[in-house]
């Protein structure tokens, strides 16, 4: 390939799909987050609207989401750039499942550890964000790799709305110049942004349970 191909892919694609993997990773976890304590609150119209949301998008794909957020809101007088289109979109999608995960986690607690922390005086925030959560992090460390490596992989969805990251660097090449083998080296690229975090996420798991298990 030319000088002009390997810069769309690695000075442009690259960058772009991780800067929209890492900002979507974070608004999806916060988000996520929020959404799964929403879904065991003890406060009913939280959950019914935690489950809806979680339910809705788990059942949607993510090219329809992508899409509205970018051509359907605009008519609505709601305007995003291309790539803030593409952080959102991802950033809701993802979070659906974060918030699956994050549910799972804390329902895995048990009850004791809730009957502790009112016994210590705990409200409910602090019983959360003091007692439960950091333990569920531990716990849901591997599902969250997984579903943050789908991310990435995931951000290749949003060449349909022109976010200039890999697959649509690699569309434009493939098209420009006729390298169909830039597909194969889009793929190489994305393993060098999955593998590493696969790895990561493995290192940190066996780190918990050597540390559980002294």
């Amino acid at each position: 390939m030319n000088t002009e191909s390997w810069y769309l892919l690695l000075q442009v694609g690259l960058i772009a799909t991780a800067g929209l993997s890492l900002a979507a990773g974070v608004i999806s976890l916060l988000l996520g987050t929020f959404i799964g304590i929403f879904r065991v609150s003890p406060v009913a119209p939280l959950r019914v609207l935690a489950n809806g949301y979680v339910e809705f998008f788990r059942n949607i794909p993510l090219l329809i989401c992508l899409a509205f957020i970018f051509y359907g809101l605009p008519k609505a007088g709601i305007t995003f750039s291309i790539f803030e289109s593409g952080v959102i979109g991802l950033s809701v999608y993802t979070a659906a499942f974060v918030a699956e995960v994050v549910r799972a986690g804390l329902q895995s607690i048990s009850h004791g550890q809730f009957e502790a922390a009112r016994a210590l005086g705990l409200s409910y925030v602090q019983m959360l964000w003091l007692v439960l959560l950091p333990q569920v992090f531990r716990i849901i460390i591997p599902p969250l790799g997984t579903i943050f490596i789908a991310l990435v992989k995931n951000t290749s969805v949003a060449s349909a709305i022109v976010v200039p990251e890999l697959m649509y660097q690699a569309e434009v090449i493939a098209g420009r110049y006729f390298y169909p083998d830039v597909f194969l080296i889009a793929g190489a690229l994305y393993l060098i942004i999955t593998l590493p975090l696969a790895l990561l996420v493995n290192v940190v798991e066996k780190r918990l349970l050597s540390g559980q298990r002294r």
